[in-house]
C-alpha cells in the first residue's frame, strides 16, 4: 500500500497500540529511534499511522516494548499485514466517505460487535426497502442503489463470515419509527424475528418501560477484534461521521452501559414476542 493512502483504520490501530506500548515503557521516540537504527520521524509516521512497518522492526519493537504474551505478540504482527490488505469497499471511491470505510473495516475484522441504536435499525438487520428509504431521505438519487447495494453486501458478514457474532440492543421507539406504508414496516419487523433466530445474532429490544440511570445515551458500537488476544474498542456514531475510542478507560465505560442497557432490555425470546405484537398492531 503506498504511504500517501494512510493512514488507514488499521494503520491507525496498530499506531496507537505501539505508542501505548512505548509510553508504558517510559521511552521516548528518539530512544525507540535509535534502537531500530532509524530518524526520528519515522517513528512518529508508524504511531500516527502514516506508513506501515517491516516484520523484522516490528519484532525488535515488541522485543524492546516487554510484549512476551504471545497471542498478544500474534494480534499485532497479523494487524500489520493486514494494513495491506484490499477490501471491497477500497474500491467505491467517494461513495463511501471516509469514516464509513473506517467503520467498514472495523466490523469485517471483528468476532463480535456489539451494537446499540436508539433512533434506527442496525444496519446489518435493516430490509432492502428499509435502506432505500433511509437513503432516499439524505442522499442524492444517483448515490441511492449504489449504498443500497455496498449495505446489503455488508449484511454478508453474517452468513459467510464463520465465528462473526453480533448482539444488538434496539430501543423501542426505533420499532415505532420504520418509514414507509405499514407492509414494509413489517417486512422490517419480521425480518428482525428471523434474524434474531439466528445462531451468531442475538437481539434484545429496550422496552420504554425499562429502568435506566439518567443519562444521555448516544448510539455506538463495541468490536471485539479477531485474534487470541481480544481488543476492545468502541465506534461512537455521530451525524458527520464516527468516532473511535481505545483508551481502555473509555471501553470500561461503555462495556458498563452496556451491561446495565442488556440487563434492562428484554431477553431475546421475549424479544421476539414484542416485535411479533408489533406486528399484529400493524395489521389493525
Amino acid at each position: 500500500m503506498p504511504q500517501s493512502d494512510m493512514p488507514t483504520m488499521r494503520s491507525k490501530r496498530l499506531g496507537n497500540e505501539l505508542r501505548r506500548l512505548r509510553r508504558a515503557q517510559e521511552l521516548t521516540v528518539s530512544e525507540v529511534a535509535d534502537r531500530l537504527e532509524c530518524g526520528q520521524p519515522k517513528i512518529s509516521q508508524i504511531e500516527n499511522g502514516k506508513r506501515g512497518i517491516r516484520p523484522i522492526d516490528l519484532t525488535i519493537l515488541l522485543d524492546l516494548y516487554g510484549v512476551t504474551d504471545e497471542s498478544h505478540r500474534r494480534s499485532l504482527k497479523q494487524l500489520a499485514k493486514d494494513i495491506h490488505k484490499v477490501d471491497w469497499w477500497t474500491s467505491q471511491g467517494p461513495l463511501l466517505h471516509g469514516a464509513l470505510k473506517d467503520y467498514l473495516t472495523l466490523e469485517a475484522d471483528s468476532e463480535l460487535v456489539r451494537e446499540y441504536e436508539p433512533s434506527v435499525i442496525p444496519g446489518l438487520l435493516q430490509t432492502e426497502a428499509y435502506m432505500r428509504r433511509l437513503f432516499t431521505a439524505v442522499k442524492p438519487a444517483d448515490q441511492v442503489e449504489p449504498l443500497v447495494q455496498a449495505r446489503m453486501r455488508r449484511k454478508e458478514l453474517l452468513d459467510n463470515h464463520p465465528g462473526f457474532r453480533l448482539n444488538v440492543v434496539i430501543d423501542e421507539p426505533t420499532l415505532h419509527r420504520i418509514p414507509g406504508p405499514r407492509t414494509e414496516a413489517s417486512e422490517q419487523l419480521r425480518y428482525l424475528i428471523e434474524a434474531g433466530r439466528r445462531p451468531n445474532v442475538m437481539l434484545q429490544v429496550l422496552p420504554l418501560k425499562a429502568r435506566l440511570p439518567i443519562d444521555q445515551y448516544v448510539p455506538f458500537s463495541l468490536f471485539r477484534f479477531r485474534g487470541e488476544a481480544a481488543i476492545d474498542v468502541v465506534w461512537l456514531e455521530h451525524t458527520s461521521g464516527g468516532t473511535l475510542l481505545e483508551q481502555v478507560c473509555d471501553v470500561q465505560v461503555y462495556m458498563q452501559v452496556w451491561s446495565v442497557f442488556t440487563a434492562a432490555a428484554l431477553s431475546p425470546s421475549a424479544s421476539r414476542s414484542f416485535i411479533g405484537e408489533l406486528i399484529k398492531e400493524n395489521r389493525s
